[in-house]
């Protein structure tokens, strides 16, 4: 698959549609490393086209219309906040910098429609355009992986310079770095400095 956000951080990825909802997350710039996808609208177009385009792939459905307004990049960074905050919160993962929507709206009442595939089976179709097509999708796989018992995998990475989201395949689900060799590596040597620090406090 060809996620663009979660591309960019080389994480481990969601299954199927959840990949959706890590990519949103990956939007955001981390530091200096990369931009924020969605800081405009051409930007913030070229992302969601992907995005739907790869989606629609992986679930066998048609892209929607992916175009966006002056206004809805904003729309777009608040979904992604109301995201990010779900999977802290999920997680029992809450730092400081983890971003509060900036909308104040706490219900998210969206559109979906239930649709037989050639096998039989029942399906969530998100509906509409642009952030709406985006919002309906979203939640509907984050439905869909509750119920899977996959969504408490989807996690923020714990580097507070990081907070990348990446999919969690250890077997009792406690990774907490999306690279324990980068983020995990960083935060043990700053962990080691402090305690030094405070060996030598303590005998100064």
């Amino acid at each position: 698959m060809s996620w663009t956000a979660s591309n960019r951080y080389r994480v481990r990825q969601a299954p199927d549609g959840l990949a959706l909802v890590q990519d949103l997350i990956n939007t955001r710039a981390i530091q200096q490393y990369a931009p924020d996808l969605l800081a405009g609208r051409e930007s913030a177009e070229e992302w969601l086209t992907g995005a739907a385009e790869e989606w629609a792939r992986v679930r066998g459905l048609d892209a929607p219309d992916c175009s966006l307004s002056t206004p809805d990049p904003q729309a777009l960074r608040d979904l992604r906040s109301a995201f990010e905050a779900l999977i802290a919160a999920a997680g029992g993962d809450t730092p400081e910098d983890t971003p509060e929507p900036a909308s104040d709206r706490t219900d998210h009442d969206v559109t979906v429609r239930l649709a037989p595939d050639s096998q039989g089976q029942v399906r969530m179709v998100p509906v509409g355009r642009g952030p709406q097509w985006l919002e309906s999708a979203l939640w509907s796989e984050t439905l869909l992986a509750q119920r899977a018992g996959v969504w408490s995998r989807l996690k923020l990475c714990r580097n507070i310079g990081c907070r990348s989201a990446f999919y969690d395949t250890s077997r009792n689900n406690s990774g907490v770095w999306h690279d324990v060799r980068v983020c995990g590596n960083a935060a043990n040597l700053r962990a080691s400095r402090e305690r030094r620090r405070m060996r030598e406090d303590s005998t100064s």
